[in-house]
Order: C-alpha cells, then structure tokens, then sequence
C-alpha cells in the first residue's frame, strides 16, 4: 500500500503475522500494567491467554487484517469487521458497517502516528468498500484517555456500555 515520508507502509495482514501481533499486544498488556492500568486487558500477557494466540490467528485469517510497518519491521495492527464482536453489549449498525476490531502499535514506536495512519487506512478501506460507517469500541476507563484518541482521529462518542466491570464506548466516523 501507500508509504508516507516516515517510511510507513500498510499491507494486508497474514496468518504469519501472529508472532509479532502476539508480541505487540504482550508489549501492550506490559506498558499498561507499568503504568498501573490492569483492568483494560488485564494483566496475563496476550499470548499466555489461554484464548489469545487463538484469538489473534483468527482475527488474522477470518477477519480483514492491516499491518503497518517501518523499514520492513511489523509496527502496529488493525483489524477490519463487519460488525462489533458478538461478545459485547453492542449492537450492529442499521446500515453497512466497518468495525475496528484491534488497534495496536509496537511500543517501540509509540508517538509515530502508527495508529493514526492505521485508522485513516480503515477509513479510506470503509470507503473503498462503498461503505459510510466505520465504528470502534474502546475502553472508556483511565480517564477516557482512549476516547479522545479516537476522538482526535475523527470518530464521535455514539454510546456507553459495560460488560463485567469493563467500562466501554462506542464510536462512530462517517466516511462517505
């Protein structure tokens, strides 16, 4: 796909990515945890889950994945959906819809736009596809730190909701 002057590019994702998915996410639960957030995804790293380097092959062979890289090197993910995961309160749009599944960047990165760029790849995809929703759910704890990330990347709080204890945002961009 398209490289930007920092060298980032955006390819298809394959089933072969799952070590460095793994490694971003383990790195992921990690930072969180360093900075005492463990209730956004708790704090067994992603691939001792007993369901997580499961989860991560089939995000990566059912779903629509992307990853972005810097000089050749995996540094983020982003996982497309035709919908929000059947496991959450959420319910699908009332129009065609795109759905971010997974964000994630290497922590190497952080502040390199990786997940910017990743989400203006999904909605140009969305677009590409003739589809005018793209919708995310995101951790709404912490402050809403998350919530105003998504918010900085053009997408609007649409809903509340909470599944257990995990406390939760929908949020929508149109992009037609």
């Amino acid at each position: 796909m398209d490289d930007d002057a920092r060298g980032l590019s955006v390819r298809p994702g394959y089933a072969a990515d799952a070590g460095a998915v793994l490694g971003m996410l383990d790195a992921a639960v990690a930072w969180m945890n360093a900075r005492g957030n463990t209730q956004q995804w708790g704090t067994t790293p992603y691939s001792q889950r007993s369901d997580g380097p499961a989860r991560v092959e089939r995000y990566l062979t059912e779903n629509t994945p992307y990853v972005a890289e810097l000089g050749g090197a995996p540094a983020g993910v982003l996982i497309l959906d035709g919908g929000p995961s059947p496991q959450l309160p959420i319910a699908p749009a009332a129009e065609p819809e795109r759905y971010v599944r997974l964000l994630a960047s290497d922590r190497r990165y952080a502040g390199s736009g990786i997940g910017a760029a990743l989400l203006a790849h999904a909605a140009e995809e969305t677009r590409r596809a003739g589809v005018g929703l793209l919708r995310v759910d995101c951790w709404a704890g912490g402050g809403g730190a998350l919530v105003a990330f998504y918010e900085r990347n053009g997408f609007t709080p649409t809903g509340r909701f909470t599944s257990g204890s995990w406390p939760g945002c929908v949020l929508a961009r149109r992009v037609g």
